[in-house]
Protein backbone atom coordinates (compact mmCIF):
# COMPACT_ATOMS: atom_id res chain seq x y z
CA UNK A 1 0.00 0.00 0.00
CA UNK A 2 1.43 3.63 -1.08
CA UNK A 3 1.61 5.57 1.98
CA UNK A 4 -0.73 7.72 -0.18
CA UNK A 5 -3.26 5.45 -0.05
CA UNK A 6 -3.00 5.04 3.76
CA UNK A 7 -3.22 9.12 4.85
CA UNK A 8 -5.99 9.22 2.45
CA UNK A 9 -7.68 6.39 4.08
CA UNK A 10 -7.22 7.57 7.78
CA UNK A 11 -8.52 11.25 6.79
CA UNK A 12 -11.62 9.41 5.55
CA UNK A 13 -12.17 7.49 8.79
CA UNK A 14 -11.36 10.88 11.02
CA UNK A 15 -13.93 12.84 8.68
CA UNK A 16 -16.52 9.95 9.30
CA UNK A 17 -15.69 9.73 12.83
CA UNK A 18 -14.86 13.18 14.63
CA UNK A 19 -18.26 14.88 14.36
CA UNK A 20 -19.13 12.26 16.90
CA UNK A 21 -16.35 12.13 19.16
CA UNK A 22 -15.08 15.67 18.80
CA UNK A 23 -11.40 14.81 19.19
CA UNK A 24 -10.14 16.93 16.33
CA UNK A 25 -8.75 20.50 16.89
CA UNK A 26 -6.91 21.00 13.71
CA UNK A 27 -5.87 18.86 10.98
CA UNK A 28 -3.07 19.36 8.48
CA UNK A 29 -4.56 17.03 5.63
CA UNK A 30 -3.49 18.58 2.51
CA UNK A 31 0.16 19.00 4.13
CA UNK A 32 -0.05 15.10 5.30
CA UNK A 33 -1.13 14.31 1.66
CA UNK A 34 1.95 16.02 0.59
CA UNK A 35 4.40 14.68 2.71
CA UNK A 36 2.69 10.91 1.81
CA UNK A 37 3.50 11.97 -1.84
CA UNK A 38 7.10 12.97 -0.70
CA UNK A 39 7.52 9.70 0.64
CA UNK A 40 6.25 7.38 -2.15
CA UNK A 41 8.73 9.32 -4.17
CA UNK A 42 11.70 8.53 -1.93
CA UNK A 43 10.32 4.72 -2.02
CA UNK A 44 9.37 4.86 -5.35
CA UNK A 45 13.01 6.23 -6.48
CA UNK A 46 15.02 3.97 -4.12
CA UNK A 47 16.49 0.28 -5.48
CA UNK A 48 15.31 -2.90 -4.20
CA UNK A 49 18.74 -3.23 -2.50
CA UNK A 50 18.62 -0.15 -0.77
CA UNK A 51 15.14 -0.47 1.03
CA UNK A 52 16.30 -2.35 3.99
CA UNK A 53 18.45 0.64 4.62
CA UNK A 54 16.08 3.30 3.71
CA UNK A 55 13.51 2.17 6.25
CA UNK A 56 16.29 0.93 9.18
CA UNK A 57 17.03 4.95 8.75
CA UNK A 58 13.38 6.10 8.50
CA UNK A 59 11.72 3.63 10.53
CA UNK A 60 7.75 5.12 10.00
CA UNK A 61 8.44 6.23 6.98
CA UNK A 62 4.78 7.35 5.18
CA UNK A 63 2.88 6.60 8.47
CA UNK A 64 0.11 8.46 9.66
CA UNK A 65 -0.18 9.23 13.34
CA UNK A 66 -1.88 11.84 15.28
CA UNK A 67 -0.50 14.63 18.40
CA UNK A 68 -2.04 15.65 21.45
CA UNK A 69 -2.05 19.36 21.44
CA UNK A 70 -0.24 19.78 24.82
CA UNK A 71 2.81 17.92 22.74
CA UNK A 72 3.51 20.33 20.57
CA UNK A 73 3.15 20.44 16.30
CA UNK A 74 5.03 22.84 14.18
CA UNK A 75 2.58 25.24 13.12
CA UNK A 76 -0.56 24.25 14.33
CA UNK A 77 -2.85 25.79 17.53
CA UNK A 78 -1.17 25.37 21.09
CA UNK A 79 -4.13 26.24 23.45
CA UNK A 80 -4.14 23.19 24.68
CA UNK A 81 -7.65 23.46 25.97
CA UNK A 82 -7.32 26.56 27.54
CA UNK A 83 -9.15 30.55 26.70
CA UNK A 84 -5.71 32.18 27.89
CA UNK A 85 -3.75 30.65 25.21
CA UNK A 86 -6.36 31.07 22.66
CA UNK A 87 -4.05 32.93 19.94
CA UNK A 88 -0.92 30.72 20.59
CA UNK A 89 0.48 28.87 17.74
CA UNK A 90 3.05 25.86 18.59
CA UNK A 91 6.95 27.39 16.88
CA UNK A 92 8.48 23.99 16.82
CA UNK A 93 7.47 20.27 17.07
CA UNK A 94 7.90 18.98 20.60
CA UNK A 95 10.85 16.77 21.14
CA UNK A 96 9.20 13.59 21.17
CA UNK A 97 6.79 14.52 17.87
CA UNK A 98 9.97 15.29 16.56
CA UNK A 99 11.59 11.90 16.72
CA UNK A 100 9.09 10.54 15.07
CA UNK A 101 8.74 13.31 12.35
CA UNK A 102 12.48 12.29 12.10
CA UNK A 103 11.36 8.59 11.53
CA UNK A 104 9.47 9.90 8.54
CA UNK A 105 5.72 9.50 10.54
CA UNK A 106 3.33 11.84 9.21
CA UNK A 107 1.22 13.99 11.27
CA UNK A 108 -2.67 14.36 10.51
CA UNK A 109 -3.77 16.87 13.28
CA UNK A 110 -3.77 17.82 16.82
CA UNK A 111 -5.92 16.59 18.92
CA UNK A 112 -7.94 17.89 22.27
CA UNK A 113 -7.01 18.27 25.39
CA UNK A 114 -8.49 19.61 29.08
CA UNK A 115 -7.35 23.06 30.07
CA UNK A 116 -4.01 22.72 30.59
CA UNK A 117 -4.12 19.02 30.80
CA UNK A 118 -6.06 18.98 34.60
CA UNK A 119 -8.49 16.72 33.82
CA UNK A 120 -9.58 13.01 33.45
CA UNK A 121 -11.96 13.86 31.02
CA UNK A 122 -11.50 16.41 28.11
CA UNK A 123 -13.65 19.28 28.54
CA UNK A 124 -11.66 22.08 26.58
CA UNK A 125 -13.11 25.61 27.34
CA UNK A 126 -15.50 26.75 24.73
CA UNK A 127 -15.18 27.31 21.83
CA UNK A 128 -14.27 23.93 21.84
CA UNK A 129 -16.73 20.82 22.23
CA UNK A 130 -16.81 17.98 24.98
CA UNK A 131 -14.74 14.71 23.68
CA UNK A 132 -16.62 12.16 23.68
CA UNK A 133 -16.27 8.27 23.73
CA UNK A 134 -16.65 6.56 20.42
CA UNK A 135 -18.02 3.29 22.39
CA UNK A 136 -21.03 5.89 24.14
CA UNK A 137 -21.18 9.40 23.70
CA UNK A 138 -23.11 9.82 27.20
CA UNK A 139 -19.36 8.66 28.53
CA UNK A 140 -15.98 10.84 29.04
CA UNK A 141 -13.61 9.97 26.53
CA UNK A 142 -10.58 10.24 29.68
CA UNK A 143 -8.16 12.70 29.93
CA UNK A 144 -5.41 14.52 29.88
CA UNK A 145 -5.43 12.66 25.98
CA UNK A 146 -9.04 11.87 25.69
CA UNK A 147 -8.60 13.14 22.17
CA UNK A 148 -6.00 10.61 21.43
CA UNK A 149 -7.82 7.68 23.26
CA UNK A 150 -11.40 8.51 21.08
CA UNK A 151 -9.29 8.98 18.19
CA UNK A 152 -7.71 6.07 18.41
CA UNK A 153 -10.69 3.85 19.76
CA UNK A 154 -12.78 4.96 17.07
CA UNK A 155 -10.10 3.67 14.36
CA UNK A 156 -8.90 7.01 13.32
CA UNK A 157 -5.46 6.75 14.02
CA UNK A 158 -3.02 4.05 13.58
CA UNK A 159 -1.20 5.69 16.85
CA UNK A 160 -1.07 9.13 18.77
CA UNK A 161 1.62 10.82 21.05
CA UNK A 162 0.15 11.25 24.61
CA UNK A 163 1.51 12.68 27.68
CA UNK A 164 0.71 11.49 30.89
CA UNK A 165 1.57 12.85 34.40
CA UNK A 166 -1.13 11.26 36.66
CA UNK A 167 -3.10 8.30 33.83
CA UNK A 168 -3.28 11.15 31.13
CA UNK A 169 -2.07 8.21 28.70
CA UNK A 170 -3.92 5.07 30.61
CA UNK A 171 -6.88 6.14 31.68
CA UNK A 172 -8.05 7.08 27.81
CA UNK A 173 -6.78 4.04 26.86
CA UNK A 174 -9.09 2.50 29.42
CA UNK A 175 -11.93 4.06 28.51
CA UNK A 176 -11.57 3.88 24.97
CA UNK A 177 -10.08 -0.08 24.65
CA UNK A 178 -7.14 0.85 23.47
CA UNK A 179 -3.56 0.41 24.44
CA UNK A 180 -1.46 3.00 25.67
CA UNK A 181 2.15 3.00 27.73
CA UNK A 182 3.41 5.52 30.02
CA UNK A 183 7.69 5.15 30.19
CA UNK A 184 10.22 4.55 32.60
CA UNK A 185 10.22 7.77 34.41
CA UNK A 186 12.38 10.60 32.14
CA UNK A 187 12.85 8.33 29.33
CA UNK A 188 11.20 10.43 26.71
CA UNK A 189 11.82 14.18 26.62
CA UNK A 190 9.01 17.00 27.55
CA UNK A 191 11.26 19.60 25.68
CA UNK A 192 8.33 21.53 23.48
CA UNK A 193 5.40 20.34 25.59
CA UNK A 194 2.77 22.33 27.56
CA UNK A 195 2.86 22.52 30.69
CA UNK A 196 6.40 21.49 31.01
CA UNK A 197 9.35 22.65 33.47
CA UNK A 198 13.31 22.52 33.46
CA UNK A 199 12.60 20.80 36.82
CA UNK A 200 14.10 17.40 37.17
CA UNK A 201 11.09 16.14 39.02
CA UNK A 202 8.41 17.70 36.45
CA UNK A 203 10.86 15.18 33.88
CA UNK A 204 10.44 12.01 35.93
CA UNK A 205 6.90 12.34 36.23
CA UNK A 206 5.70 13.90 33.56
CA UNK A 207 6.09 11.34 30.32
CA UNK A 208 5.26 11.29 26.96
CA UNK A 209 4.38 7.94 24.86
CA UNK A 210 1.99 5.76 22.64
CA UNK A 211 -1.68 5.11 22.26
CA UNK A 212 -2.24 2.56 19.81
CA UNK A 213 -5.08 0.26 19.09
CA UNK A 214 -2.03 -2.52 18.39
CA UNK A 215 -0.10 -4.12 21.52
CA UNK A 216 2.49 -5.59 18.92
CA UNK A 217 3.21 -2.31 17.78
CA UNK A 218 4.49 -0.20 21.41
CA UNK A 219 8.09 -1.57 21.46
CA UNK A 220 8.85 -0.27 17.86
CA UNK A 221 6.93 3.32 18.68
CA UNK A 222 9.00 3.52 22.05
CA UNK A 223 12.40 3.05 20.44
CA UNK A 224 11.36 6.18 18.31
CA UNK A 225 9.78 8.49 20.72
CA UNK A 226 12.62 7.38 23.55
CA UNK A 227 15.19 8.81 20.88
CA UNK A 228 18.94 8.92 22.16
CA UNK A 229 17.40 7.16 25.47
CA UNK A 230 15.80 4.10 23.74
CA UNK A 231 19.46 2.23 24.66
CA UNK A 232 18.48 2.48 28.26
CA UNK A 233 15.22 0.11 27.27
CA UNK A 234 17.09 -2.51 25.86
CA UNK A 235 14.02 -2.83 23.27
CA UNK A 236 15.70 -4.91 20.63
CA UNK A 237 16.84 -7.93 23.14
CA UNK A 238 14.00 -10.42 23.19
CA UNK A 239 12.13 -11.76 26.21
CA UNK A 240 10.37 -14.56 26.42
CA UNK A 241 6.34 -14.35 27.97
CA UNK A 242 7.23 -17.40 30.20
CA UNK A 243 10.15 -16.06 31.61
CA UNK A 244 8.39 -13.48 33.22
CA UNK A 245 6.42 -13.36 36.52
CA UNK A 246 3.14 -12.29 37.27
CA UNK A 247 2.51 -10.18 40.39
CA UNK A 248 -1.37 -9.41 40.26
CA UNK A 249 -4.03 -7.49 42.65
CA UNK A 250 -7.48 -6.36 42.14
CA UNK A 251 -7.29 -2.76 43.98
CA UNK A 252 -6.57 -1.22 47.44
CA UNK A 253 -6.65 -3.21 50.69
CA UNK A 254 -9.54 -2.28 53.03
CA UNK A 255 -12.66 -0.64 53.17
CA UNK A 256 -13.58 1.18 49.70
CA UNK A 257 -15.79 4.60 49.97
CA UNK A 258 -15.26 7.97 48.97
CA UNK A 259 -11.92 8.19 48.18
CA UNK A 260 -11.41 4.78 46.32
CA UNK A 261 -14.06 3.29 44.77
CA UNK A 262 -14.50 -0.29 44.68
CA UNK A 263 -13.00 -2.35 41.64
CA UNK A 264 -15.80 -3.03 39.29
CA UNK A 265 -16.22 -6.67 38.51
CA UNK A 266 -15.52 -6.83 35.17
CA UNK A 267 -12.37 -5.29 35.81
CA UNK A 268 -11.43 -7.86 38.41
CA UNK A 269 -12.31 -10.57 35.55
CA UNK A 270 -10.64 -9.33 33.23
CA UNK A 271 -7.57 -9.24 35.32
CA UNK A 272 -8.06 -12.86 36.58
CA UNK A 273 -8.64 -13.87 32.63
CA UNK A 274 -5.15 -12.25 31.69
CA UNK A 275 -3.65 -14.48 34.73
CA UNK A 276 -5.61 -17.63 33.82
CA UNK A 277 -3.93 -17.63 30.60
CA UNK A 278 -0.27 -16.48 31.77
CA UNK A 279 -0.85 -19.36 33.77
CA UNK A 280 -1.51 -21.95 31.49
CA UNK A 281 1.42 -21.07 29.47
CA UNK A 282 4.19 -21.09 31.82
CA UNK A 283 4.26 -18.07 33.91
CA UNK A 284 4.56 -18.34 37.85
CA UNK A 285 1.49 -16.08 38.95
CA UNK A 286 1.11 -14.64 42.70
CA UNK A 287 -1.71 -12.48 44.19
CA UNK A 288 -0.07 -9.95 46.27
CA UNK A 289 -1.72 -7.05 49.07
CA UNK A 290 -1.93 -3.88 47.96
CA UNK A 291 -0.45 -3.02 51.34
CA UNK A 292 2.83 -1.68 50.36
CA UNK A 293 0.64 0.80 48.28
CA UNK A 294 -0.35 2.82 51.32
CA UNK A 295 -0.96 6.47 50.98
CA UNK A 296 -0.38 5.98 47.65
CA UNK A 297 -2.87 8.97 47.29
CA UNK A 298 -1.01 11.40 49.83
CA UNK A 299 2.01 10.72 47.95
CA UNK A 300 1.07 11.19 44.70
CA UNK A 301 -0.60 14.33 45.59
CA UNK A 302 2.02 15.49 47.86
CA UNK A 303 4.68 14.87 45.44
CA UNK A 304 2.51 17.29 43.09
CA UNK A 305 1.73 19.83 45.35
CA UNK A 306 5.86 20.06 46.06
CA UNK A 307 6.33 21.07 42.20
CA UNK A 308 8.43 24.21 42.30
CA UNK A 309 8.50 25.17 38.58
CA UNK A 310 5.26 23.73 37.21
CA UNK A 311 2.89 26.22 35.93
CA UNK A 312 -0.44 27.03 37.65
CA UNK A 313 -3.63 27.54 35.81
CA UNK A 314 -4.58 31.20 38.02
CA UNK A 315 -1.25 33.18 38.44
CA UNK A 316 -2.78 35.52 40.93
CA UNK A 317 -0.83 37.70 43.87
CA UNK A 318 -3.82 37.55 45.87
CA UNK A 319 -2.90 36.46 49.61
CA UNK A 320 -6.31 34.57 49.48
CA UNK A 321 -5.55 31.76 46.78
CA UNK A 322 -7.94 29.34 48.15
CA UNK A 323 -10.86 31.91 48.57
CA UNK A 324 -10.33 33.26 44.56
CA UNK A 325 -10.46 30.01 43.49
CA UNK A 326 -13.47 28.67 45.21
CA UNK A 327 -14.86 31.71 44.02
CA UNK A 328 -13.70 30.82 40.26
CA UNK A 329 -15.07 27.47 41.44
CA UNK A 330 -18.61 28.77 41.60
CA UNK A 331 -18.52 31.16 38.57
CA UNK A 332 -17.49 28.21 36.37
CA UNK A 333 -20.70 26.13 37.61
CA UNK A 334 -22.89 28.89 36.12
CA UNK A 335 -20.58 29.27 33.00
CA UNK A 336 -19.46 33.02 33.90
CA UNK A 337 -15.70 32.11 34.43
CA UNK A 338 -12.62 32.46 31.96
CA UNK A 339 -11.50 28.72 33.13
CA UNK A 340 -12.85 25.49 33.31
CA UNK A 341 -14.22 23.99 36.61
CA UNK A 342 -11.64 20.85 36.24
CA UNK A 343 -8.61 22.16 35.76
CA UNK A 344 -9.77 24.83 38.82
CA UNK A 345 -10.46 21.93 40.66
CA UNK A 346 -6.54 20.53 39.98
CA UNK A 347 -5.18 23.84 40.57
CA UNK A 348 -7.26 24.23 43.58
CA UNK A 349 -5.33 20.71 45.17
CA UNK A 350 -2.19 22.42 44.40
CA UNK A 351 -2.26 25.59 46.14
CA UNK A 352 -3.82 23.77 48.73
CA UNK A 353 -0.77 20.68 49.37
CA UNK A 354 -4.16 18.11 48.36
CA UNK A 355 -5.73 19.41 51.43
CA UNK A 356 -2.94 17.64 53.24
CA UNK A 357 -1.08 19.56 56.23
CA UNK A 358 2.53 20.87 54.87
CA UNK A 359 4.05 18.97 58.20
CA UNK A 360 2.78 15.74 56.39
CA UNK A 361 4.60 15.98 52.92
CA UNK A 362 8.17 15.33 54.19
CA UNK A 363 6.85 12.14 55.60
CA UNK A 364 4.87 11.19 52.73
CA UNK A 365 8.09 11.89 50.36
CA UNK A 366 9.99 9.28 52.81
CA UNK A 367 7.27 6.90 52.28
CA UNK A 368 7.77 7.17 48.35
CA UNK A 369 11.31 6.01 48.65
CA UNK A 370 10.76 2.78 50.89
CA UNK A 371 7.66 1.99 48.22
CA UNK A 372 10.35 2.26 45.45
CA UNK A 373 12.60 -0.26 47.24
CA UNK A 374 10.22 -2.58 48.30
CA UNK A 375 8.43 -2.74 44.54
CA UNK A 376 12.20 -2.84 42.67
CA UNK A 377 12.86 -5.51 45.48
CA UNK A 378 9.38 -7.64 44.46
CA UNK A 379 9.40 -7.25 41.20
CA UNK A 380 13.12 -7.25 40.26
CA UNK A 381 14.08 -7.19 36.64
CA UNK A 382 11.78 -10.18 35.45
CA UNK A 383 8.72 -9.27 37.40
CA UNK A 384 5.65 -7.41 36.51
CA UNK A 385 2.59 -6.13 38.54
CA UNK A 386 -1.14 -6.21 36.81
CA UNK A 387 -3.77 -4.31 38.37
CA UNK A 388 -6.62 -1.78 37.69
CA UNK A 389 -5.59 0.85 35.56
CA UNK A 390 -8.90 2.38 37.34
CA UNK A 391 -11.70 1.66 39.45
CA UNK A 392 -14.45 1.54 36.75
CA UNK A 393 -14.70 1.73 32.80
CA UNK A 394 -15.76 4.92 31.07
CA UNK A 395 -17.29 7.28 33.78
CA UNK A 396 -20.39 9.05 32.85
CA UNK A 397 -19.24 12.84 31.26
CA UNK A 398 -19.34 15.53 34.10
CA UNK A 399 -18.27 13.38 36.95
CA UNK A 400 -14.56 13.37 36.83
CA UNK A 401 -14.64 15.79 40.42
CA UNK A 402 -16.31 12.60 41.78
CA UNK A 403 -13.71 9.98 40.10
CA UNK A 404 -10.62 12.09 40.42
CA UNK A 405 -9.55 10.63 43.71
CA UNK A 406 -8.86 7.14 42.14
CA UNK A 407 -5.78 8.54 39.77
CA UNK A 408 -3.67 7.27 42.40
CA UNK A 409 -3.94 3.60 40.63
CA UNK A 410 -2.39 5.42 37.72
CA UNK A 411 -0.34 8.61 39.32
CA UNK A 412 1.60 6.82 42.01
CA UNK A 413 3.42 5.18 38.79
CA UNK A 414 4.54 8.53 37.55
CA UNK A 415 6.08 9.18 41.19
CA UNK A 416 8.03 6.51 41.51
CA UNK A 417 9.09 6.44 37.69
CA UNK A 418 7.92 2.66 37.07
CA UNK A 419 6.98 2.40 33.32
CA UNK A 420 2.92 1.18 32.98
CA UNK A 421 1.15 -0.40 30.11
CA UNK A 422 -2.57 0.19 29.82
CA UNK A 423 -4.13 -3.69 28.50
CA UNK A 424 -7.58 -3.36 27.01
CA UNK A 425 -9.25 -6.87 27.43
CA UNK A 426 -12.79 -6.68 25.95
CA UNK A 427 -15.98 -5.03 26.89
CA UNK A 428 -18.01 -5.30 30.06
CA UNK A 429 -21.74 -5.42 29.91
CA UNK A 430 -22.51 -2.43 28.88
CA UNK A 431 -20.00 -3.22 25.97
CA UNK A 432 -17.78 -0.76 27.66
CA UNK A 433 -13.92 -1.65 27.76
CA UNK A 434 -12.16 -3.12 30.24
CA UNK A 435 -8.66 -3.74 31.14
CA UNK A 436 -5.49 -2.97 33.16
CA UNK A 437 -2.46 -1.70 33.69
CA UNK A 438 1.15 -3.84 33.53
CA UNK A 439 3.49 -2.25 35.76
CA UNK A 440 7.39 -3.42 35.52
CA UNK A 441 10.63 -1.93 37.46
CA UNK A 442 12.22 0.94 36.08
CA UNK A 443 14.31 0.21 32.66
CA UNK A 444 11.64 -2.67 32.22
CA UNK A 445 9.52 -1.54 29.92
CA UNK A 446 9.99 -4.08 27.54
CA UNK A 447 8.28 -6.56 30.26
CA UNK A 448 4.97 -4.55 29.82
CA UNK A 449 5.35 -4.85 25.75
CA UNK A 450 5.71 -8.43 25.58
CA UNK A 451 2.82 -9.56 27.93
CA UNK A 452 0.49 -6.40 26.13
CA UNK A 453 1.51 -8.49 22.69
CA UNK A 454 1.02 -11.73 24.40
CA UNK A 455 -2.29 -11.15 25.48
CA UNK A 456 -3.50 -9.28 22.41
CA UNK A 457 -2.77 -12.09 20.13
CA UNK A 458 -4.70 -14.59 22.08
CA UNK A 459 -7.14 -12.38 23.81
CA UNK A 460 -8.89 -9.34 23.09
CA UNK A 461 -7.18 -6.32 22.10
CA UNK A 462 -8.69 -3.42 20.26
CA UNK A 463 -12.77 -4.10 19.13
CA UNK A 464 -14.32 -1.93 17.11
CA UNK A 465 -17.02 0.10 18.60
CA UNK A 466 -19.97 -0.02 17.32
CA UNK A 467 -22.45 2.65 19.41
CA UNK A 468 -25.87 3.52 17.50
CA UNK A 469 -24.66 6.88 16.36
CA UNK A 470 -21.28 5.63 15.31
CA UNK A 471 -21.27 3.07 12.37
CA UNK A 472 -18.07 1.97 11.00
CA UNK A 473 -18.58 2.43 7.72
CA UNK A 474 -15.46 0.86 6.01
CA UNK A 475 -13.83 -1.62 8.29
CA UNK A 476 -11.23 -2.44 5.93
CA UNK A 477 -9.68 0.58 7.20
CA UNK A 478 -9.91 -0.28 10.85
CA UNK A 479 -7.04 -3.34 10.33
CA UNK A 480 -4.49 -1.72 8.40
Amino acid sequence: MKSEDLVKAYIDRIKEVDPHINAVVQDRFDDALADAKRADGLIAKTSDANLPALFNRYTLLGVPFTVKEACGLKGMPFRVGSRKRAHMICMENGEVVGNVVAAGGIPLLISATPEYCFSIETNPAPPQKPCLNPYDSRRASGGSSGGEGALNGAGASLFGVGSDLGGSIRIPSLFCGVFGHKPTGGVTSIVGHFPGSSEENVKQYLQLGPITRYGRDLALLMQVMAGRNAQKLDLLTPVETKDIKIFYSFGFDGPNGILHKSTDLDVQLSILKAVKYLTNHGCKTELTSMKIFENSMEISFGAIAMLKEFPFLINSTNPHKVREHIFELCKSLVGRSEYTKEAIMIDLLRYTNGFMPAANLAKYKEKKQTLITKLSEMLGNDGVLLLPTFPTPAIHRNTSGLALWNIDYCMLFNIIGFPSTHVPMGLDQNDLPVGFQVVAAPYRDKLCFQIASELEASLNGWIVPTPNDLQPLNESILFL
